[in-house]
């Protein structure tokens, strides 16, 4: 059996199962996410996300199947803390105390030194909202309270559910830059998101389920397929009978363009050339992941079907524990 280290920790979903009375939220799903790497965990509204991420911090219990970190199921882990944090929710506190109190109480309950709760706003950029009620805290900002506590005991798996709602701009950029960081160090990194452009410039491997089922999983660099080339010229047709006699193909894209089976645009430039055909735009074109995740869940979604509403995400018929979820404890 293998343990978490600080360089990270295998995260593995084995045939993991989740059903309430007849509903399957969660249906028999396989993946593994990697030391040192970003995985995006996409799918669309009740595919069961957030019960996969639940069970695996040990807040539902499975019907079957097994959720572990470093070998070991959460329930099982020592001291999860130090071991993995999770952000499932930004309103996990209590509205009438301070961003820096409430970390405080959570690293005061972990036996966390102070010290590291002024290290964490400081390196979230909150420093100066931490004296304020975190009730009166925008969206953004309680989402940045939540990594804070994700990451009080420097743990070497993080669970994000969502991180980058309600961030403006310029700190979905940071953010961006932050995981790329933390992952840079070792860091496990699993975060579900809406934010699909956003997933694209992040991660390194995508998991795609659709009720509850796995689609797709892989490398982002792997998932695009084929790449073509889109090439824009005053004679389309021309162009094309000379792309045939070079033994490349090629089909029409309305305005001038073609698109062709082909990555090397030297290859077709060349072609155009002799051809005498002025090209006015050339470039590769793959698809992108809104492309793929669209091809792969469109008109999947069960909870768009007949109007029947699924049981909540986070599966109320278990007990779930009261202490907060944001900085790994139970």
């Amino acid at each position: 059996m293998t343990t978490a280290t600080a360089e990270g920790a295998r995260v593995e979903i084995q045939s993991l199962t989740k059903r309430f009375g007849d509903f399957t939220a969660v249906d028999d799903l396989t993946f593994t996410v990697e030391p040192g790497r970003i995985t995006g965990f996409l799918g669309p509204n009740g595919a069961g996300k957030t019960t996969t991420l639940r069970m695996l911090l040990g807040l539902v219990r499975p019907t079957s199947g097994t959720a572990t970190i470093g070998g070991r199921t959460y329930q099982h882990i020592p001291h999860p803390i130090t071991t993995v944090g999770a952000a499932l929710e930004a309103t996990s506190f209590h509205p009438g105390r301070s961003g820096r109190d409430h970390l405080r109480v959570l690293a005061a309950t972990a036996g966390i030194p102070t010290s590291r709760v002024d290290e964490m706003l400081e390196l979230t950029g909150i420093p100066a909202a931490a004296s304020k009620r975190a009730g009166g805290y925008s969206m953004g900002m309680r989402q940045r309270l939540g990594l804070a506590a994700a990451l009080l005991g420097d743990p070497s798996v993080l669970v994000l559910d969502e991180p980058a709602n309600g961030l403006d701009p310029e700190g979905i950029r940071w953010l961006r830059g932050f995981m790329r960081h933390l992952a840079g160090t070792g860091k496990t990194i699993l975060v579900s998101s809406h934010m699909l452009q956003e997933v694209e410039q992040t991660v390194d491997d995508v998991v795609i389920i659709t009720n509850g089922r796995l689609v797709r999983a892989g490398r982002m660099a792997d998932l695009h397929g084929t790449t073509t080339s889109l090439v824009r010229t005053s004679d389309p047709e021309r162009l094309a009978g000379a792309l045939r006699v070079a033994d490349l193909t090629s089909q029409p894209a309305g305005d001038g363009v073609l698109t062709v089976e082909s990555a090397d645009l030297r290859a077709i430039g060349d072609v155009a050339l002799r051809a005498g055909v002025p090209v006015w735009e050339l470039r590769q074109q793959t698809s992108d992941l809104e492309d793929l995740f669209f091809a792969l869940t469109e008109g999947t979604n069960r909870n768009l079907g007949d109007g029947a509403s699924a049981p909540p995400p986070d599966g109320s018929r278990t007990p779930v524990p009261s202490a907060p979820v944001e900085g790994g404890g139970r």
